[in-house]
């Protein structure tokens, strides 16, 4: 059984109503902003101490991996993304709500937040109004520098919150998406103490707990975070155009892997709604390659590609 991803839009509103910017919003988003930030900080800072006290296990390595594809991958990029945001996919509902987990541990925000905005910056791709666009904070080199750093972190101390029902009200009318949604913190904190107690247990000691948290958890967070920010920032700046698009987003190869196939924004933009953002098999998507899996093992249908 499979549930189709309802598309239908509330009523037309003008754009400066469909944000809301009021003092206490802002100041929430920026408090929640900074605390996930600075976690992953916080981890990046410690690890090289634990290395030198502890080592570096194979443990230590399959925690960051796994965690980092269930949340980057299965969760923000497969999910939020491809699937929420632009229905490049249906699938079954268990399916839906394990995304939308797996998202949420991810540290980014709330599923209805993340769509709204994302939609939002997709509406107004590198023009006024857009979120997070690199190419609006003034000329020459330094607006260039404030404007990276806009779109890269700077503008998620600063927005407040789109109107999830004009940008989502597909989401928000599903109650169990909207009860992961308000649960958001409740999963983040499960996504530090889900690899802190597996490393507990298969090393049975205190040292692979605490090394869980740090590469599992904080490390992961600041990593994966950082490879999405870099999405806003370095590819609406740095890289190859190959199809036309009302925007500067840029195909960039170096950020492939990281990313797990994210990277290549140019052709994203051009085809917002394919599945596959990677298009030929010398540009590597990992998260296609998960999407193909799963319709191949018939858990998803209705999956939408670029036209050849």
């Amino acid at each position: 059984m499979t549930e189709a991803v309802e598309t239908t839009a509330a009523p037309a509103q003008p754009l400066v109503s469909r944000v809301s910017h009021h003092a206490d919003v802002v100041r929430a988003h920026r408090t929640s902003s900074l605390l996930m930030a600075s976690l992953g900080l916080v981890g990046v800072v410690a690890a090289p101490f634990y290395v030198y006290r502890f080592g570096f296990t194979l443990v230590d390595l399959l925690l960051f991996l796994t965690m980092y594809w269930l949340t980057l991958g299965v969760g923000l990029s497969v999910g939020y993304h491809r699937h929420f945001t632009h229905g490049s996919f249906q699938t079954s509902k268990p399916l839906r709500w394990l995304m939308a987990v797996c998202g949420s541990m991810g540290a980014q925000g709330p599923l209805t937040y993340w769509v709204s905005v994302h939609r939002r910056h997709h509406e107004l791709s590198d023009r006024e109004g857009d979120p997070h666009s690199p190419h609006l904070a003034g000329d020459g080199f330094g607006g260039a520098l404030r404007g990276l750093w806009h779109a890269h972190y700077g503008w998620s101390l600063g927005y407040g919150m789109p109107n999830a029902m004009h940008y989502c009200p597909d989401l928000v009318r599903v109650p169990y998406l909207q009860a992961v949604s308000k649960q958001y913190r409740r999963w983040v904190l499960i996504g530090l103490l889900l690899p802190t107690v597996v490393g507990g247990l298969v090393t049975w000691s205190w040292t692979g707990a605490l090394g869980g948290l740090l590469w599992g958890g904080l490390v992961r967070m600041f990593v994966s975070s950082n490879s999405t920010w870099a999405l806003n920032s370095i590819c609406h700046r740095f890289g190859a155009r190959p199809h036309e698009s009302r925007d500067h987003s840029a195909n960039n190869a170096w950020l492939a892997l990281p990313t797990l196939g994210e990277s290549w924004h140019n052709n994203h933009h051009a085809f917002p709604t394919s599945a596959a953002h990677g298009l030929g098999w010398k540009q590597v998507d990992l998260n296609y390659l998960f999407i193909a899996s799963l319709e191949k093992l018939g858990l998803a249908h209705n999956v939408k590609r670029a036209p050849r």
